[in-house]
């Protein structure tokens, strides 16, 4: 008997995307139904996503992007969900290889984890920790929800076999080295009032062992070395991302301890 064709919905979570949800939509064209939950831009990005055939939606309350995530796949419709976000795109073998899934069974106890080949100022990293950098974002959309982090959020999906793809996804990480430092700054904050809600702490030492570990591993333990300048150009950016979380965390244990 022949098994009935799987249907995919994509789901993006945008704001202020105009400048890259163009080619992402684009990407996605080949899915049953695209999805866009907004959440309060003040460019054209849920004008462009209308025109390139998404539903689009907005919601302005913004909870972390574990709840976003949730929150945008309880509007889908399909059997299977992919999360993508505005500054990836799927390439041609991704694409092949998530049609092939579609004409299988449901997976039910199964998740996919998909490589990302990211880009650095200019480079396309082909180490450095930074490939084949598995995220998963294949799944079935009854079987499967986000967990309610702030950010890095990550899917709960129990002892699902995790099944990694081949094709990958492109994802233009840091095009701009300062928009790019703003963004790791603030993930840097969620991360220390995390913590510090959970009533971790740090002292100063430990802000300078994490900080020269963190350019050890990703310099040499991870070869950023053979990544050229950018290596050691994001070896040195990983470097200081530690040394903000620890730092700002130990001043939030030296503000409360007063």
């Amino acid at each position: 008997m022949e098994l009935k064709r799987l249907t995919l919905s994509i789901l993006i979570i945008t704001k202020n995307e105009a400048e890259l949800i163009s080619d992402c939509l684009l990407s996605c064209q080949f899915a049953d139904e695209i999805i866009l939950l907004d959440s309060g831009s003040i460019d054209s990005t849920p004008e462009i996503a209308k025109e390139l055939g998404a539903k689009v939606y907005i919601d302005k309350e913004w909870e972390g992007f574990g709840k976003q995530r949730q929150k945008i796949q309880n509007y889908a419709t399909c059997d299977l969900v992919l999360m993508i976000d505005a500054d990836e795109r799927i390439s041609s073998e991704l694409q092949s290889e998530i049609k092939c899934i579609l004409n299988g069974g449901l997976p039910v106890n199964e998740v996919y984890a998909i490589p990302r080949l990211n880009f650095f100022l200019g480079r396309y990293m082909k180490y450095s920790g930074w490939f084949p950098d598995y995220v998963i974002r294949l799944y079935s959309r009854e079987h499967f929800r986000y967990k309610d982090d702030l950010v890095h959020e990550s899917l709960n999906f129990g002892d699902a076999k995790v099944k990694k793809l081949k094709g990958y996804f492109t994802h233009l990480t840091c095009r701009d080295l300062f928009q790019f430092q703003k963004k790791q700054l603030h993930y840097a904050q969620i991360w220390a009032s995390e913590r510090a809600i959970a009533h971790k702490r740090c002292n100063y030492s430990s802000i300078w062992i994490h900080t020269i570990a963190a350019f050890f591993k990703t310099y040499f333990i991870k070869c950023g070395f053979l990544d050229g300048k950018q290596g050691l150009l994001l070896s040195f950016v990983n470097a200081n991302y530690t040394f903000n979380k620890y730092t700002i965390l130990w001043i939030n244990k030296s503000e409360n301890s007063r």
